[in-house]
C-alpha cells in the first residue's frame, strides 16, 4: 500500500467492472478489467467511441480498444463477454497498444484477426515485440542468466528461472500482426469526435504511447503513471549499460503541465484524479532509492544483487525477481552514469559499484528536480512494489 495514497482522488470510488462488462468512465470511454496470472492480477483496457470510414468512404460507428491483455482462455473468454455486452452491437474498428509488453499486446493479433483491423502502436515496440516473439535469444535463456550472474545473483532457482524465459513472451504472445499503423509523439488521433493527443514515454518500454484529449480532460496513460505501484523501470541484458530511470524520470515531466483536473486512466489501479501529485511521489521515490543505495555503497561496494536485497525486502518469487534485479541496476547505472558511482568487474566476474571520488555529498546538489522544474539528469520510481 502506497502510504501517501490518500493525496489523489478515486472519482469512482471503489467501483470495478466485473468481468466481461464494461464501466462508463467519460463520455465514449469506457472501463475492462481483465484478470492477470501473476502477483499484479490485473490490467486495464479501454474503449473509445469511434467513427471510421469502411473500404468505400461510409462511416462507421464502432469501437477504438486500447490495450489487449495476454493470450489465455480466460481472456478471450473474458473478451467475448465484452463483445457480447458492452459494444452496443457496433464492431471493432481499431486496436491501440500503449507498448509490447505482454499484457499488453498478448491479444493484439487476435482482436485485429476478429475485427479484420489495424494494429496502431509504436514503431519500437512494434519491432521490439516482434523480435521478441520470432527471435527468442536474448529475452532469456543462457544469456539472460549470465547477465544476472555477472551481476552477483547466485540463486541456482532464479537463475533457472531466467534460462526458461527464452520462451516465456511467445507463450504469452503467440504472434504480432504483419502490418501496423505507426504511432508518435505528437500524433493527433482522430477517435469517433474526440482528438487524442499522443506523448511518448521511455525507461519502462522502448517507445510507450500514451493518450490524452484535452476535449475531455482524460490521459490514458498506460504504465508510465500508476496510482499505487511503481512503474518498473529496468536494465536488460539485451543493453546491458542503458540507464532507463533517467528516460523515465524526464519522461514523466512531459505530464505535468496538463491540468490538475485530467482523470488518469491507468493499466493498473483505479482511475484518479492527482497527476501532479502522483508525479512528484515518484520522483521522491526514486531520490529516496537513489540516497538509500549511495549511503550503502559507502560501507562497501554493492553488486545490482545486493542493492536489490536493499530495495525489495519483502519475499521476492522468481518472476517478481527479474523486475526487482533490473530496477536495481536502473538505480545503479543511474548514479554510475552521473559520476557518483563507479562499476568495476572484480576477481570473481561479478560487477561492483563504488563510492565515486565525490562520494555522498554530490546527491543533493545533481539530484532530481522539484515538480516543475526542468528537464533532469535523472529519472524515478513509486512507492508500493514494481509493475510490469
Amino acid at each position: 500500500m502506497n502510504p501517501q495514497e490518500h493525496q489523489i482522488h478515486y472519482p469512482h470510488g471503489d467501483a470495478l467492472p466485473a468481468p466481461g462488462t464494461a464501466l462508463t468512465v467519460a463520455a465514449g470511454v469506457k472501463w475492462i478489467r481483465i484478470g492477470l496470472p501473476f502477483a499484479l492480477d490485473h490490467i486495464n483496457l479501454w474503449l473509445l467511441r469511434d467513427r471510421q470510414p469502411d473500404a468505400r468512404g461510409t462511416p462507421v460507428d464502432g469501437w477504438t480498444v486500447v490495450d489487449c491483455c495476454i493470450d489465455s482462455a480466460g481472456a478471450r473468454a473474458q473478451w467475448e463477454q465484452v463483445f457480447a455486452s458492452a459494444l452496443e452491437g457496433l464492431p471493432i474498428l481499431r486496436v491501440i497498444v500503449t507498448h509490447m509488453h505482454p499484457d499488453h499486446i498478448g491479444l493484439a493479433h487476435w482482436l485485429c484477426e476478429r475485427w479484420n483491423v489495424r494494429l496502431w502502436i509504436s514503431a519500437t515496440d512494434y519491432h521490439v515485440a516482434r523480435t521478441a516473439v520470432y527471435d527468442r535469444d536474448g529475452f532469456g535463456g543462457e544469456a539472460g542468466a549470465d547477465f544476472y550472474t555477472q551481476h552477483g545473483m547466485q540463486d541456482p532457482a532464479f537463475l533457472q528461472h531466467v534460462r526458461g524465459r527464452a520462451s516465456y513472451f511467445p507463450t504469452l504472445v503467440p504472434a504480432i500482426p504483419s502490418r501496423y499503423h505507426r504511432l508518435m509523439d505528437g500524433d493527433a488521433v482522430q477517435i469517433g469526435d474526440h482528438t487524442w493527443e499522443c506523448i511518448s514515454g521511455y525507461g519502462h518500454a522502448p517507445e510507450h504511447i500514451a493518450l490524452y484529449c484535452a476535449q475531455l480532460g482524460v490521459l490514458i496513460s498506460g504504465d508510465m503513471v500508476l496510482p499505487r505501484i511503481s512503474t518498473n523501470v529496468s536494465v536488460h541484458a539485451t543493453e546491458p549499460e542503458s540507464n532507463p530511470l533517467r528516460l523515465f524520470l524526464a519522461s514523466l515531466l512531459r505530464y505535468l503541465p496538463l491540468p490538475p483536473t485530467t482523470l488518469v486512466l491507468p493499466s493498473h489501479g483505479k482511475p484518479f484524479l492527482g497527476l501532479q501529485e502522483r508525479i512528484q511521489q515518484l520522483q521522491h521515490h526514486h531520490e529516496a532509492r537513489l540516497g538509500e543505495i549511495l549511503g550503502a555503497a559507502e560501507n562497501g561496494p554493492l553488486s545490482a544483487a545486493d542493492a536489490m536485497h536493499l530495495m525489495f525486502r519483502r519475499k521476492l518469487d522468481a518472476h517478481q525477481m527479474t523486475f526487482a534485479m533490473g530496477e536495481a541496476l536502473a538505480h545503479l547505472h543511474w548514479l554510475w552514469r552521473e559520476g557518483q558511482l563507479q562499476r568495476v568487474l572484480d576477481a570473481n566476474g561479478v560487477y561492483r559499484f563504488h563510492p565515486a571520488s565525490a562520494g555522498l555529498s554530490q546527491l543533493a546538489s545533481r539530484g532530481l528536480p522539484p515538480a516543475g522544474g526542468a528537464e533532469p539528469k535523472t529519472t524515478s520510481n513509486p512507492p508500493g512494489g514494481a509493475s510490469h
